[in-house]
């Protein structure tokens, strides 16, 4: 009998106010001397509420560095200049800095403690860090954090594009579920039943209450922190990632206009959800509940980028079975970018 054996974050912080803590629970830890790799760009007054937490608990900051690229060469290289005595590694900011702290304590072998400044997509906890190699995107296996500690004050401060895009990574898990159901009955291919569930769990825990303010952002950093963990359950990411991430990574591709990763995500969850014949009205109703629509509608995607991505989906990932495996998807899909009321206006010619 196979037993699972999971790593999960031992240190979880998700309150107003986290940020200035940071300190004391490295100190907790005995993380007396530790390396911060940031977004560049970042508000000094943030970093200064980060440093003023780090120091006052005698934690010492060997070194500050701005991420400036999510690429596997920028963590080659700062996992180059760690120092030995370092005992975690920081990571503070969006989804770029994030990634690639992780990647680097990953190749350093320490731990990693996740401080996001936004909630845009499952990567503040997971065990992968999506990064260019040679200017592809690539999902890199890493180490789950040690800690998550999300200030919901300094989250709610974000763009609130920033907490659409989180919906819509976190909704995708209804159509990825269903994908890795359909991969068990066409091929076999194993399906963790707790992850599944975990995974379902975290979108109904968020679609109770979808509020742009300090509780909805508790409660979606909650589900993005433990879709993270249904992955290290599994050791996949298929309870986060089905054929809506194909089309993502198809139109990431294309090298057209760069868009967040959640929009994209959302409205091909959406798309299919339609394709699925399952889930699209509670889909619909909560964008359109959130604004998620409207904000999409604002600058729409270009119909031919989605008609070619959904050509080249099925062939991004070998052995991945979805929908888009299951028939010609094409022509379905086409039919709805045209006629569906919420497509006609997010994908256009």
């Amino acid at each position: 009998m196979t037993r699972t054996q999971i790593h999960i974050p031992t240190l979880v912080r998700i309150k107003e106010g986290a940020v200035e803590r940071v300190g004391i629970y490295a100190r907790r830890n005995d993380f007396s001397h530790v390396v911060v790799l940031h977004s560049d760009g970042l508000p000094p007054e943030l970093l200064e509420r980060l440093y003023n937490g780090l120091t006052s608990e005698s934690v010492s900051i060997l070194h500050s560095w701005p991420v400036r690229q999510a690429s596997f060469e920028q963590a080659r290289d700062l996992f180059s200049r760690i120092p030995a005595k370092t005992c975690a590694i920081v990571g503070f900011g969006g989804g770029k800095a994030l990634d690639v702290a992780k990647y680097t304590a990953f190749l350093s072998g320490i731990p990693y403690i996740s401080v996001p400044t936004s909630l845009s997509n499952d990567g503040i906890c997971s065990p992968h860090s999506s990064l260019t190699l040679e200017g592809r995107r690539k999902s890199l296996p890493s180490a789950m954090p040690f800690g998550i500690v999300i200030d919901t004050k300094v989250c709610l401060a974000a763009p609130e594009l920033l907490w659409l895009s989180g919906i819509g990574d976190l909704v995708a898990k209804l159509t990825a579920n269903f994908d890795w159901k359909l991969a068990f009955h066409a091929l076999g291919t194993p399906i963790d039943d707790f992850a599944a569930l975990l995974s379902d769990a975290t979108v109904f825990q968020l679609i109770a209450r979808p509020k742009h303010d300090l509780q909805g952002m508790r409660l979606l950093g909650t589900s993005l922190m433990l879709n993270g963990v249904a992955m290290g359950v599994c050791g996949s990411s298929r309870p986060a990632s089905g054929s809506e991430h194909l089309i993502s990574h198809a139109l990431d591709s294309l090298g057209g206009r760069p868009r967040l990763h959640g929009l994209q995500v959302g409205v091909a969850t959406y798309l299919v959800s339609l394709l699925q014949k399952q889930s699209s009205d509670t889909i619909a109703t909560l964008f359109q509940q959130i604004g998620f629509w409207h904000a999409v509608e604002s600058n729409p995607f270009f119909r031919a980028d989605w008609l070619e991505a959904l050509r080249r989906a099925p062939d991004i990932k070998e052995d991945f079975y979805t929908v888009l495996s299951s028939r010609d998807c094409l022509p379905e899909a086409e039919d709805h970018l045209r006629n569906d009321p919420f497509l006609r206006k997010s994908v256009v010619d």
